[in-house]
This record gives structure tokens, C-alpha cells and sequence, in this order.
């Protein structure tokens, strides 16, 4: 039996200390997965909310293990939302976007009960969850399904490492998560990039095997082409993990990911940022 802390065990230990106090075990379903925790932000006012999807390749993760995540974005003003979603084979797509969509109209109904303003709302997502964020921002029927509309109630989306173009298909695991062959083109959030989109920061590590770099240099590729507003930024000497990981104080000296992500929310969630975003000038940071 191996009873030394994971590396992850070792950044929640460490981002407990003089943490913000968490909301956990909050329900926006029926479902045993249908559960977040929220993390209000240390500041005093209603504040801009980041709902954050994990990643796990769509097949598993746990909300807990993304404390210093909660932790660190609360830190720097902002009430975080961490969902866990049902996962493959209890699903297939859509239903984990299903439920990244649900998460949402709670968020709106509910967050200004922890100090949240549900006007100032940006998704975010690293790997899987990065592929969610992208989907519930550029593909507007998933919000739509649940009354709310991509282009007023998102600010902006953050994805850090996401699959967001990733055919064909060579996993087995992956065809029976996405199939069938004829409807693969509606899992790919590239393809419903518009210029009517949010404003979106895009981040991955120039070493990162697990999903490659093109996926997000395409996409702020096609945004920039539509007309969109997208900041790009490639982070050399860090991989899929670490990329993750360097929200965490510990590993801040990888590279700036917090300052870059907190910033770009910032800028997007002031309560006199524009929200037309058909407006926005098409750019790559």
C-alpha cells in the first residue's frame, strides 16, 4: 500500500492553508455526481464568478481534488464554482455538456446567495473540462436548453490545454464516448466558432503530449479569422499537468498561468466591460 500524498494531495494540503472558505457538497441535480462546491471570493461586494470544469478525459475526476484551484482564483476576487459532471460510461456526449449546462442555470439562479454576480459569469476549464468550457460558449444551443443565452450571460471563456479539434478519432474509449462517425462534427467546439462568440484565453504548454498544442493554435486561429477576440498564450517547459499545476503557489514559477488567467478575467468581468461582443475587435495576443 502506498501511503505517501499524490502531488495533487500536496497542493490541496498546501492551499488549505489561510484558504477562503469553501461551500462543498452543493447540489444542481439528482444525480450522485450532480454536486459542486463554491469557493467565495476574499473581497467584500458581489463579485465575478468563475465557473472551472476539470478535466479527466471525460471518464472520471473529483471536484475535490481541484482545491487549489477554488482557492487560488477566490484569492484573487473571484467566487469559483467547481462541478463534478457524469462522466463516461455512465454517459456519453452530450451528457457531461448537459450537465456543464445545468451548473450554469444554478450558478445563475443561485450564486449571488454566496456573494456572486451572476452578470460577471466566465467559464473556464482545463483538458476535458476546457473542451466543455468551449462548447458552452461557441455552441449556444447547450445554454439555450436551459434558458440562458451564450452571448449575454458569458463574459468570456478561459481554456487551458483543451481538445477543442481533435479528428478523427483513434481511441477506441473515444469512439464510444463521441460516436457515432456521422455526428462527430457536432462534438467539436471549433466548428461553431463565431464572431459572436465571448471573448476567450486560450493557454497551453509547448511540451504537452496529452493534447497537443495545435488543438488550441488552431482555434484561436479560426477565432481570429471570424473576427473574434482571443488571447493566446504558450508556455514553454510545461506540460498538460503542470500547466494545471501552476495555479498552485507552489508551482507558480513554472509560469505566470494565474496572473495571465486572472488578469484577462479581470479585464472581461469589470462591470463596465462591454458585452457586445460582435463588436470586438478579432485579435491574438
Amino acid at each position: 500500500m502506498n501511503l505517501l500524498p499524490s502531488p495533487v494531495d500536496c497542493l490541496n494540503a498546501i492551499a488549505r492553508i489561510d484558504a477562503p472558505y469553501a461551500r462543498q457538497g452543493m447540489r444542481y441535480g439528482s444525480g450522485p455526481r450532480h454536486i459542486l462546491d463554491v469557493y467565495p471570493a476574499a473581497a467584500s461586494g458581489p463579485a465575478p464568478v468563475i465557473v472551472f470544469f476539470y478535466g479527466g478525459g471525460w471518464e472520471g475526476g473529483e471536484r475535490g481534488n481541484y482545491f487549489f484551484v477554488g482557492s487560488a482564483l477566490a484569492s484573487r476576487g473571484f467566487t469559483t464554482v467547481i462541478p463534478d459532471y457524469r462522466v463516461y460510461p455512465e454517459v456519453r456526449f452530450p451528457g457531461f455538456v448537459e450537465d456543464a449546462a445545468a451548473v450554469m442555470r444554478w450558478t445563475v439562479d443561485r450564486i449571488a446567495e454566496v456573494g456572486g454576480d451572476r452578470r460577471r459569469l466566465i467559464v473556464m476549464g482545463h483538458s476535458a473540462g476546457a473542451h466543455i468550457a468551449a462548447m458552452l460558449a461557441f455552441d449556444r444551443k447547450w445554454l439555450a436548453s436551459v434558458d440562458l443565452d451564450a452571448r449575454i450571460e458569458l463574459r468570456a471563456m478561459v481554456g487551458l490545454a483543451g481538445p477543442y479539434d481533435f479528428l478523427p478519432l483513434r481511441s477506441r474509449t473515444l469512439k464510444k464516448i463521441f460516436g457515432p462517425e456521422e455526428d462527430l462534427a457536432e462534438t467539436q467546439p471549433i466548428n461553431f466558432v463565431d464572431a459572436l462568440a465571448p471573448p476567450a484565453f486560450l493557454a497551453t504548454g509547448t511540451i504537452d503530449l496529452t493534447v497537443r498544442p495545435a488543438n488550441t493554435l488552431r482555434l484561436a486561429e479560426r477565432i481570429r479569422r471570424v473576427g473574434g477576440e482571443v488571447e493566446l498564450k504558450l508556455y514553454k517547459r510545461v506540460n498538460h499537468r503542470t500547466l494545471v499545476g501552476a495555479l498552485a503557489r507552489p508551482l507558480r514559477f513554472l509560469a505566470p498561468v494565474l496572473d495571465d488567467v486572472t488578469s484577462f478575467a479581470l479585464k472581461h468581468s469589470h462591470p463596465q466591460a462591454p458585452v457586445d461582443w460582435a463588436a470586438a475587435p478579432g485579435r491574438i495576443a
